[in-house]
């Protein structure tokens, strides 16, 4: 599974994100990567706000469930980090003579680090947004990823 993917599906998790579209990956733009920034916060917002239509969430409900995805939509930017620059260190690395194995190896644990931030924020979050909930709606929720999983 790729990086992007799993961030994808830990973001569905915990900014109340189960709806098919978004976990199977779609609105992607060439390579399966999401075109910008900007583009997959309006789909994430849009998905958050079907959820949150679905389940007739108040508006208090709709602000702090709201606060959880922009927050998880901060820590996905900061967890994908520049991968331009990512990118070109791996290029200058491998066309270097020798190739620096202690900075690869450096570089792995910099992007797991990330992704295990990342993942704490979206265990957080979703915690976050079951305790928006009421009871009633959690039941909803439930039953949607119970849907999506057979």
């Amino acid at each position: 599974m790729t990086t992007k993917r799993t961030l994808t599906l830990l973001a569905v998790a915990g900014g109340l994100l189960l709806s098919a579209g978004f976990a199977s990956g779609c609105h992607r733009g060439p390579g399966g990567h999401h075109r910008d920034p900007a583009e997959l916060a309006k789909f994430v917002t849009e998905r958050v706000d079907d959820a949150l239509d679905d389940l007739d969430a108040t508006p208090a409900q709709r602000e702090r469930i709201n606060a959880v995805k922009d927050r998880l939509l901060a820590e996905g930017a900061k967890a994908r980090g520049d991968r331009d620059a990512l990118h070109a260190e791996l290029l200058a690395q491998w066309k270097a003579d020798p190739i620096d194995r202690a900075r690869l190896h450096q570089i792995v644990d910099e992007r797991i680090d990330a992704l295990r931030a990342f993942a704490h924020a979206a265990a957080d979050g979703a915690a976050d947004a079951h305790d928006v909930l009421t009871p009633e709606q959690r039941a909803k929720v439930a039953k949607k990823a119970e849907r999506m999983h057979r």
